[in-house]
């Protein structure tokens, strides 16, 4: 599914003294005309593609790592992008995102991790370490140091920086301006274990309750509990509304399950009443007549 591009122009990143023509946030009608620093900035949903999980990347200690080594440990992703340095829109996006995360009960580290990759790559990791410690103190839960990568690039021997793959496999399409800044909208994706693309969330707001499904919903059965898979699957995830809603179908199924279950243990209960019954009536007494001659 392709998200057009003037949805997301709210999103476009500026030099520090510049601002973007409309609150970051706000949905442009369609058709409506795109300034050139806003056009190719799009978001291409690959729903169900692969993330590359060899390509080279730098942590942010300065170790080489790859989303490969992330995801060993079979905990799912959430994926940022943009870069370190972005005057505006990148912080909105991460700010939002551990401010929801801080209301959601699962726990970067202990059940999903959260990964942050530089689309720039002049940015080194001593810029990335800097950008971590700031949101784990601001995050604030035990253990969630180990869950929280902040990645760089590495020049690959063809020339393309591997967050350039990366984007393109997700579908982050963004683009150096003049100014030396970067444009690129603003996003959000949840990642499987096995390096799918489950779920993209959109924007600068966060709603916690749609980031914690969305999560389940990578997790695949492997954070939140068991209510919580039921709930998921009777739910499906509504562009439209940026929410999960009931899918209707899902709710007839279980409706009909339901009924199946009532008519089958009345029916059940009757039978068995009815044995009972038949047992306990009292035998009456055979009857017999004698004629006399």
């Amino acid at each position: 599914m392709i998200v057009v591009a003037s949805i997301l122009a709210a999103s476009v990143v500026f030099s520090q003294s510049s601002a973007p023509p409309f609150a970051p946030g706000d949905r442009p009608i369609a058709g409506e005309s795109v300034a050139p620093e806003f056009q190719g900035i799009d978001i291409i949903e690959h729903l169900g593609g692969q993330v590359p999980l060899d390509t080279p990347l730098m942590d942010d200690d300065g170790s080489p790592t790859t989303l490969g080594e992330i995801l060993k440990d079979g905990k799912p992703i959430m994926l940022h992008m943009g870069y370190y340095k972005c005057p505006m829109l990148c912080t909105l996006v991460l700010n939002e995102g551990f401010r929801a995360l801080s209301k959601v009960d699962l726990s970067v580290g202990t059940d999903f991790q959260l990964v942050s990759i530089s689309v720039n790559p002049s940015e080194q990791s001593e810029l990335a370490h800097a950008k971590k410690l700031g949101y784990l103190a601001e995050y604030s839960r035990s253990g969630a140091e180990s869950g929280v990568h902040f990645l760089t690039a590495v020049q690959t021997a063809e020339g393309m920086t591997a967050p350039a793959a990366i984007a393109d496999a997700v579908g982050f399409q963004y683009k150096l301006l003049p100014s030396g800044e970067y444009s690129h909208p603003a996003m959000l994706a949840m990642i499987a274990s096995d390096g799918r693309i489950v779920r993209y969330l959109y924007g600068v707001k966060f709603d916690p309750a749609t980031m914690r499904m969305a999560l389940v919903e990578a997790g695949e059965g492997t954070i939140g509990t068991p209510l919580d898979r039921f709930i998921l699957w009777c739910h499906q995830y509504d562009p439209s509304s940026e929410g999960y809603v009931l899918f209707a179908f899902r709710v007839m199924q279980v409706g009909g399950a339901i009924t199946v279950v009532v008519l089958a243990s009345g029916l059940i209960y009757l039978f068995r009443r009815s044995a009972r019954i038949a047992r306990l009536a009292p035998i009456a007494p055979a009857s017999c007549s004698t004629q006399t001659a």
